[in-house]
């Protein structure tokens, strides 16, 4: 059995016969621990510390770890930017190592190709796969080849930041992505095909776009992740200030930053720097002051260092990063959007936003989307459950029971509109949006009662702006 182990491992032993079985086994693993190219002990590529201030969110964590659990299972944590999902992923990631040191974790930022290879190339360099270094190496092929192999034991692959999916579904143009090497035969196969399925591992993916969870795992594998329930997200805001029993500001504060968690750990890192000439109470009453105060203070970056390189520690500019993201790729749900933050946060109709303006908008992007549905036969109407699907998809609108209705957070209004602000397209949406509401609204007699009373929050929020 030791001497069928040598080509495995890629090492030379010399055969002694008739030394029996535990004397063959004991020369080999002296053997392997000796080799350069061989990893002494199981290996834990996750890139950030454990957070000491993480709040635990046992009904998600719990998720996590009985989804997972299953050999060979695919999960994804699905839901805004800034909720925790990375935070959630790296914290089991901890725990499943506290629970087995034998279990391998490994950690791909897999926002596109490029960083997704260099995940690849991390796994091979830790791994110490041999070949890895030869120019012609596929290496997608020598990781893949390698953790699926049973002998490598238990893994956990974490894909952090997979919002869009469709570079997996795509095979090397030329050959190769930028900065990799040929394919070989197997240049044709979409990265996908690279990412093992076998009984020894299991794959956790987190992703804002539920659109990209559902073409890699089934409905049944996704966990949502919503904002913090209350009592959490004051924990979380009383252990980053170092403060216990915080006061009815901490928890002011939080509802304020709608129990994001992102939001939190911003405004604590805010309050904290400037200790002792800013407050918890100060912090509040600045945040209160206008939706231009908001977003300064919003804007601030500081506070977090468990986020990638490229993820931005500013909640407006994690979420308007997805923005510019519809605004490419579905330019009419990103139409929608900019005029949904307009009005009061909930209580939206659907008749509030399906008038349709006199001209059609010049901007480019609408005229290619008509295009687009009027080669597949789209009506206005699926034109507008698309839109309405993108932007659930994101986790930037939610629908009422009754589906008669939109809600979205405030804060994702406010990031919307300083977003149009930056491209001056503002003052456009300010006007639909008082154009569409003028429109909708009935003359003050009294059998109009019950949709004046309705539609009141948004005329009270158009006064207000």
């Amino acid at each position: 059995m030791a001497y069928s182990l040598l080509g495995i491992f890629g090492i030379f032993l010399p055969l002694i016969y008739g030394e029996g079985r535990e004397n063959a086994l004991r020369r080999l693993l002296e053997e392997v621990n000796k080799s350069p190219d061989m990893p002494l002990a199981s290996i834990f590529s996750v890139p950030f510390r454990r957070d000491p201030d993480f709040v635990y969110r046992g009904v998600l964590l719990n998720q996590i770890h009985q989804k997972c659990a299953v050999p060979g299972s695919w999960t994804a944590l699905v839901g805004l930017g800034g909720v925790g999902k990375s935070q959630l992923a790296i914290e089991y990631s901890y725990q499943i190592r506290e629970q087995s040191q034998k279990t391998w974790v490994f950690w791909v930022h897999a926002s596109n190709a490029v960083r997704f290879e260099q995940g690849y190339r991390d796994i091979a360099d830790r791994l110490k796969i041999s070949g890895r270094e030869d120019p012609k190496a596929n290496i997608f092929t020598l990781v893949h080849s390698y953790l699926h192999d049973k002998l490598m034991g238990q893994w956990q692959l974490i894909l952090d930041n997979v919002d869009d999916a469709g570079f997996l579904f795509m095979a090397p143009k030329g050959g190769h992505y930028p900065q990799s090497n040929g394919f070989g035969d197997r240049n044709s196969q979409p990265l996908l095909s690279f990412i093992p399925q076998c009984q020894n591992g299991s794959i956790l993916i987190t992703t804002r776009s539920r659109n990209a969870a559902l073409k890699l795992v089934e409905e049944n594998d996704i966990v949502k992740v919503d904002p913090m329930e209350d009592s959490l997200a004051l924990t979380l805001l009383e252990k980053k200030l170092g403060v216990q029993g915080g006061s009815s500001d901490f928890a002011e504060l939080t509802a304020a930053l709608e129990f994001m968690p992102l939001a939190i750990v911003q405004a604590a890192a805010y309050i904290s720097q400037r200790a002792p000439r800013c407050s918890v109470r100060e912090y509040l009453e600045q945040f209160q002051k206008s939706d231009h105060k908001k977003i300064r203070l919003l804007q601030n970056e500081a506070g977090h260092l468990r986020r990638d390189w490229e993820a931005s520690n500013s909640i407006l500019i994690t979420w308007q990063i997805s923005f510019d993201y519809l605004r490419l790729n579905r330019p009419s749900a990103a139409d929608l959007l900019s005029l949904m933050s307009f009005f009061d946060r909930q209580g939206i109709s659907e008749a509030l936003l399906k008038i349709q303006p006199e001209e059609e908008s010049s901007d480019s992007h609408v005229a290619e989307d008509s295009e687009e549905d009027i080669l597949s036969g789209a009506s206005q109407d699926d034109q507008f459950e698309a839109s309405v699907n993108a932007l659930r998809e994101f986790s930037f609108i939610s629908v009422s029971v009754d589906g008669t209705t939109f809600e979205m957070h405030r804060l994702v209004q406010l990031a919307t509109q300083k977003w149009l602000e930056a491209s001056a397209q503002l003052e456009k949406w300010r006007q639909r949006y008082v154009k569409n509401l003028y429109t909708v609204f009935p003359i003050g007699e009294h059998e109009h009662w019950g949709k004046c009373q309705s539609l009141f929050p948004h005329a009270k929020s158009a006064v207000t702006q």
